[in-house]
């Protein structure tokens, strides 16, 4: 039952190169199988009673990936000491009753 859904996962994720490696008819590109004769073929034997081993070029190396999260936890910083600070404001405005013109020339 592995053997088979390894042999369709395969299959599906890499038609061209399970084309070039396990199609059984690649000599005749009249039938237009595509590897569908091993998918047969491997759907057959598993269905059989006779168990045949499996066989080390029927799948791709398989990579799988573990998504590890990585968890950050900050220390709060104790707030019990008010900071004491003083504002003041140095900003100073000119108040100016002449506009200004232009010179003429």
């Amino acid at each position: 039952m592995l053997k088979v859904s390894f042999t369709y996962l395969y299959y599906t994720l890499d038609p061209i190169g399970f084309i070039e490696e396990l199609c059984e008819n690649k000599d005749q590109p009249e039938l237009q199988c595509n590897g569908k004769c091993h998918l047969k073929k491997v759907t057959e034997s598993s269905q059989s009673s006779d168990k045949i081993p499996l066989q080390p070029n029927d799948f791709k190396d398989i990579l799988l990936h573990q998504h590890t999260t990585l968890e950050i936890h900050f220390e709060q910083k104790p707030t019990s000491q008010k900071t004491v600070f003083s504002y003041q404001n140095y900003y100073k405005y000119l108040i100016s009753n002449s506009s200004f013109h232009p010179p003429r020339v």
